[in-house]
């Protein structure tokens, strides 16, 4: 199997990326569209990801007949301990009746059973931009071999089963399978020990280059929040990944004056509940945490169970925006998280606090939230 020669420096390593199960499927997908429509078995596909890196993937297993042709790939995890790592993802690719692509999912991939998630009840629970990678491989075929009919994309992932009772995923409500994911169609490895030396090495440098005021943010959600809606300066940030407690000690450490951190409602619950690393294998308390504020906020049992039993914190924002008690409860739990913070970071230095949800937006900002962003918005190319 060609492995993907993309690397990342963390923590003084060199570390090898992978591709993404979304990835794996596009793929194969282009592979299959290409016997099919082609006739020819190619034993490799280029696939250009969301990140803008261009992937080789070698083809492992090809069968076709007169409306239909499969093609098979292996999961490349790089680096990354993925228990998707070296499974193969099926992708069949048949003519249909339809005037358009119609992507499903077979043997081994998840079903949404509850509301909240990506995809709708009764989907296959293959996450929105693996979609649009799998129906832009397609699309890709037909359009070199000028096919103007429709083809049915159907993904598979035969130990996909057995994987999924590894995983979050019954809990969350998806039976029967794994899901397929990813947002830029490449793993970066998640060496625990390399990414916390890697925060600390760019908090470092941050503060070196004369930076007094800092922006944290667990991730790409945070950060895009952070930069395209609040506008807060990119060069005042640094992404702590999962691990809170440990940004906020090297912050203070470092000299920093002030922390914002800036963060997507289904990490900061966590933090609201007390944990200061949110890595989902370590700590959850979503849904206890939700329940708890909504119960503040005056919902009634009924409504609390609901909380307790949905998906996703998006979900959990659903129920309490139903029951008019959004607001009050946000406004809690901000409480909460704010003062988990400070307590954190123990008069060392400044912190506050913005939750936002990707539906809804703001959810809540402490007190010195407001006068925080303001002076990072003005920074510019300021030092401060």
């Amino acid at each position: 199997m060609r492995k993907l020669e993309h690397y990342i420096s963390a923590g003084g390593k060199r570390l090898r990326c992978g591709y993404t199960t979304g990835t794996c499927a596009a793929a194969a997908t282009r592979a299959a569209a290409e016997l099919l429509l082609g006739g020819v078995t190619v034993p490799s596909v280029v696939v250009s990801t969301p990140a803008g890196i261009e992937v080789v993937v070698d083809v492992e297993e090809s069968d076709r007949g007169d409306t239909w042709a499969t093609c098979a790939v292996r999961k490349d995890a790089g680096d990354d301990p993925d228990i998707t790592d070296g499974i193969l993802v099926y992708a069949k690719v048949e003519v249909s009746a339809a005037a358009d692509i119609v992507i499903e999912g077979g043997v081994g991939v998840g079903r949404v059973t509850k509301p909240g998630l990506d995809q709708g009840v009764g989907a296959a629970a293959i996450n929105s931009v693996p979609r649009a990678m799998i129906e832009a491989a397609a699309r890709g075929a037909a359009e070199a071999h000028r096919y103007t009919g429709g083809l049915t994309v159907t993904i598979s992932v035969p130990d996909g089963v057995e994987l999924a009772q590894r995983t979050f995923n019954p809990r969350l409500g998806v039976e029967g399978g794994i899901s397929v994911l990813g947002t830029s169609g490449i793993v970066r490895p998640m060496s625990e020990e390399a990414l916390m030396s890697s925060i600390r090495l760019e908090l470092k440098v941050l503060r070196a280059s004369g930076v007094r005021d800092l922006v944290l943010v667990p991730g790409n959600y945070g950060h895009d929040y952070a930069t395209e809606v609040l506008g807060l300066d990119e060069g005042h940030l640094v992404s702590c990944s999962n691990y809170l407690g440990v940004a906020i000690d090297e912050a203070a450490l470092l000299g920093f004056e002030t922390l914002l951190l800036v963060g997507h409602i289904g990490k900061l619950a966590k933090v609201a509940g007390g944990a200061m690393n949110m890595h989902s294998r370590v700590a959850d308390g979503r849904a206890e945490t939700m329940a708890t504020h909504a119960a503040l906020a005056g919902a009634t049992a009924k409504d609390v169970a609901l909380i307790m039993e949905a998906p996703t914190t998006d979900a959990m924002l659903d129920i309490l925006a139903a029951s008019g008690l959004l607001e009050a409860a946000m406004a809690t739990l901000t409480e909460r998280l704010e003062d988990n913070v400070a307590r954190r970071a123990a008069n060392r230095l400044q912190a506050e606090v913005v939750v936002f949800s990707r539906q809804r937006g703001l959810l809540g900002a402490s007190r010195g939230a407001a006068e925080l962003m303001e002076r990072h918005r003005m920074a510019g190319g300021e030092s401060r």
